[in-house]
């Protein structure tokens, strides 16, 4: 299944993205990230021994050793075994006087195959990304193995396939692109192409796009160094979260801010620069399963909760907040980048809620402007198109794709379609072609639709 995808605008990604290089200092940082994470699992695993009354130090001592030796044993006898061979193998060829003998294997260009000039031209031909291309990221889990595959759809040619992926420790539930350096390049001028990723695991792991064959990310935000033989709390905190990250937000006009929520009922605000935590907020008293900045409003942000709430805060406020109160848990909160002091609320029960912040009794929000039943179905993927007022798509667990024409707050349905995706996780407008949207959901498939294709979308919107 395909559990999200967002697209990456044309001109974001290097034409050239570089190849991982292995050294020493990367040897470190993955054996400093291998030795965190499994730190809970020791602590774990030496509790319960404790717990049984095992004690196993010295079995396991004398069994190790044994061990080393029998390896021991066996190394000798192989590298004895390789040296008679080599032995034999050079006395043979020696006495053959048409057949030569290499001591270095690369000495001999028969069989050994070296990268020239031609095969690092096609490679890097291979890679390459054009300012006219598009890439399309999408969170993706099948047979347990979860990764994120970064596809490149070429527009002109109608052509989208995986240009590289990225292997994840756990399932994915949210992805966001970042246009700012992380990590070791974090306060670097210019832009980036990374990609924060949020799994059932507490930790947001955020990845470099222009690297490829990357073994480990940038940087790792809510990771706690030395923790090994010591146990995370699993109480909710100001610094990390200690439970699934549902979704993030990342600020595109203060650009080292980052926002997530989490299944711990917390909402946190990252500074990309230090990759700390500034600020938690925990105004939700349910997991959290949306938030989304403002898009004209630096400051202010949008949480939707499993708690049937939605608030709308400043974050440099904390304690004030406005609250709707909705009758099913919230999916998804976008805000109309058309109306900035709007947002779309989707809900369980298969509603789309259009509201007015402005429309609020102090601490109280206001009516909507509009209720839609918009599916039979949770309303699992909704997004508002950047180009195009009054254009939203929604997706639901019915298998449903539906594109609604919502001007003057009285929403009709312009078409519907079922792409035999399964149930519908994704739905996402391209940033660069008004009317391309993709699509994904159960059955871990990726669709582009092109609306102007179909008849009700070139009626209502034109050409």
């Amino acid at each position: 299944m395909i559990s999200a995808i967002q697209w990456i605008r044309q001109g974001a990604a290097a034409q050239n993205p570089e190849k991982f290089n292995f050294d020493e200092k990367e040897y470190e940082r993955i054996t400093q990230i291998a030795k965190d994470r499994l730190g809970d699992a020791q602590f774990d695993l030496n509790a319960a021994q404790e717990q049984a009354g095992m004690d196993l130090d010295s079995d396991s001592e004398s069994e190790e050793r044994d061990n080393n030796i029998k390896d021991d044993m066996e190394m000798n006898a192989d590298d004895q075994d390789d040296e008679e061979d080599q032995a034999q193998g050079a006395q043979s060829f020696m006495n053959r006087k048409d057949l030569a003998y290499h001591a270095n294997p690369e000495e001999d260009p028969y069989i050994t195959l070296k990268n020239n000039e031609e095969e690092e031209a096609e490679e890097k031909e291979e890679l390459e990304v054009l300012p006219t291309d598009n890439l399309l990221l999408a969170a993706k889990t099948e047979d347990d193995v979860s990764q994120l595959e970064v596809y490149l759809y070429e527009r002109s040619a109608e052509n989208l396939y995986v240009h590289h992926d990225i292997m994840l420790p756990s399932f994915p539930l949210c992805i966001e692109w970042l246009d700012f350096h992380c990590g070791e390049k974090a306060g670097q001028e210019g832009h980036g192409n990374y990609v924060a990723i949020g799994t059932f695991e507490p930790d947001i792991e955020i990845w470099n796009l222009d690297v490829v064959d990357a073994m480990i990310p940038q940087t790792i935000l809510g990771q706690q160094p030395g923790t090994k033989n010591k146990k995370r709390s699993k109480k909710a905190n100001d610094k990390y979260h200690v439970d699934a990250v549902m979704d993030m937000s990342w600020n595109k006009q203060h650009r080292n801010f980052l926002l997530s929520s989490s299944s711990d009922t917390t909402v946190k605000l990252w500074d990309l620069t230090n990759s700390t935590c500034v600020q938690s907020y925990n105004h939700h008293k349910d997991k959290v399963q949306s938030v989304a900045w403002n898009p004209v409003e630096a400051t202010a942000f949008i949480t939707g909760s499993y708690d049937k709430t939605i608030n709308v805060l400043d974050a440099r406020a904390p304690e004030k907040t406005t609250t709707w109160k909705l009758q099913s848990d919230v999916e998804s909160l976008v805000w109309d980048p058309h109306n900035p002091t709007n947002f779309y609320a989707a809900t369980e029960d298969g509603i789309i809620q259009y509201f007015d912040v402005r429309q609020a009794n102090g601490s109280a929000g206001g009516k909507p402007l509009f209720t839609l039943q918009a599916h039979d179905g949770a309303v699992s993927a909704l997004d508002v198109n950047p180009r195009i007022p009054g254009c939203i798509a929604t997706g639901s667990t019915d298998k449903q794709v539906k594109i609604w024409n919502t001007t003057n707050n009285k929403p009709s349905m312009v078409t519907s379609r079922n792409f035999e995706l399964g149930h519908i996780f994704s739905a996402k407008f391209c940033p660069d072609t008004p009317l391309e949207l993709a699509i994904s959901g159960s059955n871990g498939k990726v669709h582009v639709w092109d609306m102007s294709s179909n008849a009700g979308v070139r009626q209502v919107y034109g050409q």
